[in-house]
């Protein structure tokens, strides 16, 4: 006979027999991502809500503002958005923006580097004195300078990583100590002419893109528009062998088709003057370059990681000092380039070099870009968009004569803003869970 039993649940009010409860059937994880793109478009609305009140802003705000600082001087004079005066803007953004695009890296592992602008001095005098005094090639001065560059840049990580010297401090000391050396280089002349020559002539404010051939600028948006089709069906295909989720194809087309018309809307202005800046042009290619190591390499995701929290990036495995050194150096390297483009504008070298507001334009680029000044967030074409909104500022003052002063407060003042936003986000994503 069986002596199987069933228990019965006793132990409520009057003895009662209780049905045991029956745990209601697992549910199934779904990737949020998936179920936006599976609502079409109203599905990416939607989407763009709940990330609006969460906090993430991304590239939102420097892009209102950008359109507002257009609108604004547009109207002051009709000159401003001229294809000679978009030449001008995005050939003088460059110089800036390269030192901008090392701060980049800084400003993501939550520190600061204040020695880039004098750094940038330093090297532009002594490019002019390996050229024009010692007689050496232009394109091996080129090397050794950004060499240089580097080396200052890991010794400052070195101190920081490794000493435990705060960041702020000694790169304020190599602020005050590499511009002291640049004045002892350049000695009491004061100045140096550097060759019209090399990657200088390159760099010159007459060098253009194809040597001015008006198909240069659509050939460059070509490539660019080619380039991000190919590089998203690819990315397309190996998410979906790998099961995960992955972009739709009426998504990429329709990032394409909008990368497709602001490039050649950009072309045919920049083409109705001289054409694309040679400057432009490499900038472009080293925000591209620097995009991939940061988004698609294990050293980008260390950065990001140290930036985010260094107690987990220690537990992770991550070599904290290591990426520290390699960060600083690389912002020493971007510095010593940012410093040839800037020699490149006047072909001299001076005491003037690397003072200045230069410092504070660069560091203000990224910031207003969309670079957190708290760690962990940013990219480098912040450094573009920070540059397109400080440089059309400063341009279209310019057009309308306004004094130096004026530019200082309303740059101030973006500035100001950008960090406001940034830390309302940054409090907001807490709010919402996702900080």
């Amino acid at each position: 006979m069986s002596s199987d039993k069933t228990t019965i649940d006793t132990s409520a009010a009057g003895g009662q027999p209780q049905a045991e409860e029956v745990p209601p059937p697992a549910v199934e994880a779904v990737d949020p991502r998936l179920l936006v793109r599976e609502q079409g478009f109203k599905g990416y609305i939607t989407e763009f809500q709940r990330r609006l009140k969460g906090g993430e802003l991304g590239s939102l705000p420097v892009i209102v503002a950008l359109i507002i600082i257009w609108t604004i001087f547009q109207i002051k004079d009709s000159l401003f958005l001229s294809s000679s005066n978009m030449v001008n803007i995005s050939y003088f953004l460059s110089g800036t923006g390269m030192l901008a695009v090392g701060l980049v890296f800084v400003l993501l592992l939550g520190e600061i580097d204040l020695s880039v602008a004098s750094v940038s001095g330093l090297i532009s005098a002594l490019f002019a004195v390996f050229t024009t005094t010692h007689g050496l090639d232009p394109w091996l001065s080129v090397v050794l300078v950004v060499l240089i560059g580097i080396g200052i840049g890991a010794l400052h990580g070195f101190f920081f990583a490794k000493i435990g010297v705060p960041a702020f401090v000694v790169t304020l000391a190599g602020f005050l100590g590499w511009n002291g050396l640049m004045l002892w280089v350049l000695g009491s002349t004061g100045s140096l002419s550097i060759a019209d020559k090399g990657l200088l002539h390159t760099l010159g404010q007459r060098s253009f893109f194809m040597n001015q051939d008006i198909a240069g600028a659509y050939v460059l948006a070509t490539v660019g528009v080619a380039a991000l089709l190919a590089g998203s069906l690819l990315e397309q295909g190996r998410r979906r062998k790998a099961g995960v989720p992955y972009r739709p194809t009426s998504e990429i087309l329709l990032r394409v088709g909008l990368l497709a018309v602001v490039s050649y809307v950009a072309a045919y202005v920049l083409n109705k003057s001289a054409g694309v800046p040679n400057a432009l042009v490499i900038f472009l290619v080293t925000l591209v370059i620097c995009d991939f190591v940061l988004r698609r390499t294990t050293f980008g995701r260390k950065v990001f990681a140290v930036g985010g929290s260094i107690e987990a990036a220690r537990r992770a495995g991550i070599n904290v000092a290591l990426v520290r050194i390699a960060v600083f150096a690389i912002s020493g390297g971007f510095a010593a380039i940012g410093g040839l483009f800037l020699a490149a504008q006047t072909y001299t070298a001076t005491l003037q070099a690397g003072s200045g507001n230069l410092l504070m334009l660069a560091i203000a680029a990224a910031v207003i870009g969309g670079t957190s000044l708290f760690g962990g967030r940013g990219n480098v074409w912040s450094a573009l968009l920070g540059m397109l909104v400080i440089q059309s500022i400063q341009t279209g003052l310019d057009l309308l004569n306004m004094n130096q002063s004026i530019q200082y407060m309303i740059t101030g003042a973006v500035l100001l803003a950008a960090v406001v936003v940034d830390s309302v986000s940054r409090r907001t994503q807490r709010a919402s869970g996702r900080a």
